[in-house]
């Protein structure tokens, strides 16, 4: 028990560099001690492969500039410096190991001239804090772990004195980047970051050491202090004070929806796993033992090309029979775990084969069959609840995921890979802690609600785009009307009719949308046109044409100016008018003395369609045929919907996001916001008659699977 060890691993000594040789320590402290760092190290690897992410999320929400410039200051900073730090806390570690029981670990937390800094009080406040949250779920184990180092090293040993207490790994941290030229916020950011991912991790290396003492015959009699499983070690401190996976089916509203659907699933009974089921003289195994099984089964869900070859009710089959052959007695599953696995079978066989969801999203959801079932074995008020994390962390990736385009964006958007990343999670972490949806439903909210910004911003931008063209329509329109009532059926000089349409349909134009059809601006623009029609029109008293004359002028010269006609345009046009005028005033076809070239007149028979500069690119226009219902469910459809349109090789997902009445049409947007249909009511509603387009079911996943299968089992 007492035998000393001067051997050192490899591992440890490249860690300590050139350091003075350690004291000889017993073997069993050695192991303990190794195995801590080892475990630590991963923890300070996983701190510094998230710091980046978390300020750089900080950065991007900072308000002003120079808030956003000490984060990227702090990251750049954190890189440079991160091994530095790394080294410097091991070896903080491995000297308080040498040093066990002489130094007190706990003064680097105090600077005796900062304390009554309001930086050194936030600080001491923040590590006290998570030293008792520590203390409160591992206190057990590190008195068992401190009375074991008393017992090997036959001397008293006070908590400061122990090198794995929790204040003592804060000491290392914060003496370790104590060069990093960071302020306070920085700082305490990087606290809770030690405290996520090193102490979170206190209970397995207080578990290690407490068995590693234990197993050398250091007090072997102490009763094994509780522990958490390895996969529930990440545990959400935002969660209530009650671990639901402690209270199997607590909520009464999730037992009687359960028990009511039992008798529809009786039915089933002896299907799932049969060559188990089908025992009757076999004996069932508790829920917890089943939990196991399916804890056991979850690590082997394979990858998302080879999830249908996995099969639950072979796999939890064959695992049955190799636990009955071990024991010696046949054992099955209890007829209402029976019940919940064909439950939740059928939910996910609806998922499945939900078109409503993108390809590549129901391949991941597979995924979850096993946690999902496990949920529901926990806790029945999966089904009563509409705010259970697990219920809604689905429906949340359904919701946000509806718009995947496999074809154009490919299978490894931003979106994907954290859809990616929480089911990895699930499946590897994932024991009986419910807490750990919870934790991975807020960190989706947060990444998703960030996502729909960007991606309204860029829907509002076409929004007011379409909504601008449409606008811009609407005027056109207006003023082909008014010049088709003024032109269309005459005789009149080709000169006129060419400077109307060409150009002061563009007075009219801009008349229009910068001040509206009631406003002075459009009724003088038209009152120059009707003044310009009766001028040139024979026979005229010219004592009545000088008197209009002068106005007249000075309107068409400011309604040209308006809209940029170059001078040597504008002086030809006045020079022909000036003819038209004096053959109005003669009476004649023809000006008078013949001076100049004849003044041609045209015809207007057709109506005058005024030239547009961008043409949308939008779907046939062509009429509805008489398809009403479509027509009728076209008017009903809101902004928000998504549809999916079949006209290509590759389905295309998108939004509608405007709908413009006064011309009529309604503009899809893909996933990001970008334009890319446009219909006519009439149109589209043909295209669905012709299943060429389909509505997208969008609402909450959870609720539409548990609906389809409750009137499924009812049939």
């Amino acid at each position: 028990m007492h035998k000393e060890g001067k051997v050192v691993p490899l591992a440890a000594a490249i860690d300590r560099g050139g350091r003075a040789p350690l004291p000889c320590l017993p073997v069993v402290l050695l192991q303990v001690r190794d195995k801590a760092a080892l475990q630590l190290r991963q923890g300070l690897q996983a701190l510094f492969d998230n710091a980046d992410d978390t300020l750089f999320e900080m950065a991007d929400k900072a308000f002003d500039r120079s808030d956003q410039n000490l984060y990227f200051e702090a990251m750049r900073d954190l890189r440079l410096k991160r091994k530095s730090i790394e080294r410097g806390f091991l070896d903080r570690f491995y000297d308080a190991f040498a040093r066990i029981g002489q130094l007190d670990l706990l003064a680097p937390l105090v600077e005796p001239g900062n304390m009554h800094g309001k930086a050194q009080g936030e600080r001491a406040s923040a590590v006290e804090g998570m030293v008792a949250r520590v203390l409160s779920q591992n206190g057990i184990a590190l008195q068992q772990l401190g009375l074991r180092l008393q017992a090997l090293l036959e001397r008293p040993l006070h908590e400061q004195h122990n090198p794995l207490a929790p204040a003592a790994l804060c000491g290392y941290f914060l003496d370790a980047g104590r060069n990093l030229g960071v302020g306070l916020r920085v700082k305490l950011v990087l606290l809770r970051l030690f405290e996520r991912y090193v102490l979170r991790e206190a209970d397995v290396f207080y578990g290690e050491a407490n068995q590693l003492m234990a197993a050398a015959g250091v007090l072997p009699e102490l009763p094994q202090a509780p522990r958490r499983r390895a996969e529930d070690r990440r545990i959400n401190t935002r969660r209530g004070p009650a671990n639901l996976g402690q209270v199997v089916g607590a909520d009464a509203a999730g037992q009687a929806v359960f028990a009511s659907l039992q008798t529809l699933l009786a039915p089933a009974r002896g299907q799932f796993a049969p060559r188990v089921q089908a025992v009757a003289a076999a004996q069932p195994i508790s829920t917890a033992d089943l939990l196991r099984l399916l804890s056991h089964l979850q690590h082997y869900v394979p990858a998302t090309e080879e999830v249908d070859d996995f099969e639950l009710g072979p796999q939890l089959e064959q695992l049955l029979m190799r636990v009955s052959v071990r024991s010696g007695v046949r054992r099955r599953i209890e007829v209402a775990d029976e019940d919940m696995i064909n439950l939740v079978g059928l939910l996910f066989a609806f998922i499945q084969n939900d078109d409503n969801l993108p390809a590549s999203l129901r391949v991941l959801i597979a995924r979850l069959h096993i946690p999902l079932l496990k949920v529901a074995l926990l806790d029945k008020g999966l089904f009563s609840r509409a705010n259970h994390p697990a219920r809604r962390l689905l429906n949340e990736i359904a919701s946000a995921a509806i718009g995947w385009q496999s074809a154009s964006e490919g299978l490894r958007d931003s979106l994907h890979l954290r859809v990616e990343r929480v089911v990895q999670r699930l499946l590897n972490d994932f024991a009986e802690d419910i807490g750990l949806f919870a934790e991975l439903l807020d960190d989706f909210l947060a990444f998703s609600q960030d996502e729909r910004r960007r991606h309204e911003l860029l829907e509002q931008r076409t929004r007011d785009a379409e909504e601008g063209r449409a606008r811009a329509q609407q005027a056109r329109q207006q003023v082909q009307h008014v010049l088709n009532q003024r032109l269309r059926g005459r005789m009149l000089p080709q000169v006129v009719v060419e400077m109307l349409v060409q150009v002061w349909s563009q007075v009219l134009l801009l008349a229009w949308l910068k001040q509206g059809e009631a406003s002075q601006a459009w009724r003088d623009a038209l009152l120059t046109v009707d003044t310009l029609l009766a001028s040139i029109t024979p026979p005229h008293e010219p004592q009545a044409l000088l008197q209009q004359v002068p106005g007249l002028l000075k309107a068409l010269r400011e309604g040209l100016a308006s809209v940029a006609l170059d001078s040597a345009a504008t002086r030809e046009f006045f020079l022909q008018l000036e003819q038209l005028h004096l053959r109005a005033c003669a009476g004649t076809e023809q000006q008078p003395g013949g001076e100049g070239p004849p003044l041609s007149d045209v015809w207007v028979a057709a109506d005058i369609v005024l030239t547009i500069a961008e043409e949308p690119a939008c779907a046939p226009v062509q009429g509805a045929g008489g398809q009403a219902a479509a027509l009728r469910q076209v008017q009903r459809l809101r902004i928000g919907t998504w549809v999916e349109v079949l006209d290509e090789d590759q389905p295309l997902r998108c939004k509608l996001v405007a709908r413009i009445d006064s011309s009529d049409r309604l503009v899809f947007a893909n996933r990001t916001g970008m334009k890319v249909r446009e219909w006519n009511a009439a149109s589209l509603a043909q295209a669905l008659h012709r299943g060429e387009v389909r509505v997208l079911d969008d609402g909450l996943l959870f609720e539409r699977a548990l609906q389809a299968v409750v009137e499924g089992l009812r049939l």
